[in-house]
This record gives structure tokens, C-alpha cells and sequence, in this order.
């Protein structure tokens, strides 16, 4: 494994994991949760990553600037996503990355990143979120990925309201405020709104999910099937927001079934 920086941010770096043998190498970028806040980071998923490279994936965890109390997050944490995947560009002769075979791969808030990274070529030029040459993204897979950021915003802010809580909302935190606020940065933001995004997409999800509601994933794939993507739903009865990550539980397993089956897919 090797840590490498993407930019001059102590948090714009990614750990790459390259597998045994012969490149050129599909790749995996590999995306953790954690409602786009601190302190969650990388490590979450590190065990993502070194499963997938054993089964011969290059694999590109990635960190970014996230919400904290020492700044801003728009449009910081989704430029950076971009920033660190674009980077393979410049990784790809060293090792042997094959860049026709890129997939992102992103659990929570990182199923979000990972939607919107093959959606990029969707934004238009007149958002901080566009990019001229967006590296393609030949498939994503979300684990219960936060794929509408509308939707996702006023679950919390019903919950909020229902349970008089104190407002706290990660998804208005990411965007810098509410969908009536800034319509323009959800539409640029939200993978709902960019679709259709012309990309394989499998979205895997627990029902038993109480972080992110599997409706999420649900209206999502209705409206993506609608758009004509390739899009697939896997249900996972049984299962809760971190079984999709634990790779000792049932759940890895389909997920890593997943994985080879999309990469079959775009041979």
C-alpha cells in the first residue's frame, strides 16, 4: 500500500493498493461514509480495499476534506472526490492501471460520492462542480449510498422536527444549506438530478438500514430504470447500515458477487 497526496491538503491523499501480477490493472476507487463529516476517514474502508485487491483490483482509497468546525465544505468535499479520481490519470503508466476499466465503489455518504463521480460529465459549466475531461467511470457500485441529497435532507429535518431535536443536518451541512436555498447545488450535487448517467449502477442496500432509508435507493432506482440506465437493486433483508462493509459478514459476500459481476460487465 502506498499513501499518496492528490493535492496540498493534509486530507487530499489516497491509499493504493496494487494486486499480484501483470497490469494492466482494473481499479477500484473506493469511497468511506460518515454523513461527509469528521472525524470519519479512510480507515473505514480499509478492509474494503484490501478484499478487493486480493481478488486482483487495484484499489484507490480516497480521503477528502470533509464537514468540520474549522471551515466551509461546499463545494470542497465533491471537488475533492473529483480531484483524487481524476488523479489515476497520472498513476496509470507507474502502475499499470487500466483506466477503461474504472469503477467507483462507496458506502453512506461515500455510495453518494461514488453515484455523482460517474455523473460528472452530466454537469454543466457554469457550476464549481464541473470538470472538462472527467475521468469515465465504467461502473459504480453504492452501498446504501445517500443517491438524493433532497431526500436525504428532509429525512433528517422531519426527524428533527418530529423528535424536537436541535437541527442537525449533514446533508445541509455538505451543501451549505437547504434544497429551497440552493436548488442549483443540489441539482449539481444529487445523483438523482443528473441522471440518466449512462453508467452501470447496482445499488445495494439493507432493509434494516436506520441511517439511510432504503427508500432512498428505491426511488432512485425507479427513476434511474425510468431514465434508461442499467441500474440494479439488491435487498438485503437482513442486514443493517454496516454489514455492507464488514467483509467477515454474509452481506460482503454478495457485495464482492456484485463487484466481479459489474467488472464481467464492462470486459
Amino acid at each position: 500500500m502506498e499513501k499518496l497526496f492528490y493535492g496540498n491538503d493534509e486530507n487530499q491523499f489516497g491509499e493504493l493498493r496494487i494486486p499480484e501480477g501483470d497490469g494492466p490493472h482494473p481499479v477500484a476507487v473506493v469511497i468511506h461514509g460518515g454523513f461527509w463529516r469528521e472525524p470519519f476517514k479512510l480507515d473505514q474502508m480499509r478492509n474494503v480495499a484490501e478484499a478487493l485487491t486480493a481478488k486482483g483490483i487495484a484499489t484507490w482509497n480516497i480521503e477528502y476534506r470533509r464537514v468540520s468546525d474549522r471551515g466551509r465544505s461546499w463545494p470542497d468535499t465533491l471537488t475533492d472526490a473529483a480531484k483524487a479520481c481524476d488523479h489515476l490519470y497520472s498513476l496509470k503508466e507507474k502502475y499499470t492501471l487500466d483506466l477503461s476499466k474504472v469503477i467507483t465503489i462507496g458506502h453512506s455518504a461515500g455510495g453518494h460520492l461514488a453515484t455523482w463521480l460517474a455523473a460528472r460529465h452530466k454537469i454543466s459549466s457554469e457550476s464549481p462542480l464541473y470538470s472538462d475531461q472527467p475521468l469515465p467511470i465504467a461502473g459504480v457500485i453504492s452501498l446504501a449510498g445517500v443517491t438524493d441529497l433532497e431526500m436525504m435532507h428532509d429525512v433528517h429535518e422531519y426527524r428533527d422536527e418530529t423528535l424536537s431535536l436541535a437541527p442537525n443536518n449533514p446533508t445541509a451541512d455538505l451543501i451549505g444549506g437547504s434544497p429551497k436555498e440552493f436548488p442549483e447545488r443540489y441539482k449539481h450535487a444529487s445523483p438523482i438530478e443528473l441522471l440518466p448517467l449512462d453508467v452501470h449502477q447496482v445499488l445495494i442496500h439493507g432493509a434494516l438500514d436506520i441511517h439511510v432509508p432504503i427508500g432512498i435507493s428505491s426511488q432512485y432506482h425507479r427513476e434511474a430504470q425510468e431514465s434508461g440506465d442499467f441500474v440494479k437493486l439488491v435487498e438485503l433483508p437482513q442486514a443493517e447500515h454496516f454489514m455492507l462493509t464488514n467483509t467477515t459478514s454474509s452481506a460482503w459476500e454478495l457485495v464482492m458477487e456484485e463487484v466481479e459481476l459489474l467488472f464481467l460487465s464492462i470486459q
